[in-house]
């Protein structure tokens, strides 16, 4: 599983892993079912604590996208069948971020189109 992260970021390393696993389940990267690293072979590989990784793992799965089973390790949940797609949380961040691009000046239409181009590039 190949992982980019910047250990230079402002952005936490147990987040940035996070993310990274929700962008390759979102673009069919990784598929329902598909097993991620162990926690000591991923901390291993990207350089970083094995708490780290444990982290990531314990916030995807309290999010509902991953599951960990003591045989076979962490996977990828299919997600499409929990029926939470929009939550308050979701609706939560989602709003934040569209509060903090219309604080910078970004009108209705620009936030459209740059949404909409985001949504392409999730669904390509």
């Amino acid at each position: 599983m190949l992982l980019r992260i910047d250990m230079t970021s402002d952005i936490p390393i147990y987040q940035q892993i996070r993310n990274q696993i929700v962008f390759a389940a979102a673009k069919g990267s990784l598929k329902p079912g598909d097993a991620l690293p162990t926690v000591r072979q991923l901390a291993q590989d990207i350089g970083v604590n094995p708490m780290t990784v444990n982290k990531a793992y314990a916030l995807l799965k309290d999010e509902g996208i991953i599951i960990i089973d003591r045989r076979h390790g962490a996977q990828i949940r299919d997600c499409g069948k929990t029926g939470m797609v929009f939550n308050q949380d979701f609706d939560r961040r989602l709003e934040l971020l569209l509060s903090e691009a219309r604080m910078k000046g970004a009108s209705k239409q620009e936030i459209t189109t740059h949404l909409s181009g985001l949504i392409d590039l999730v669904y390509e």
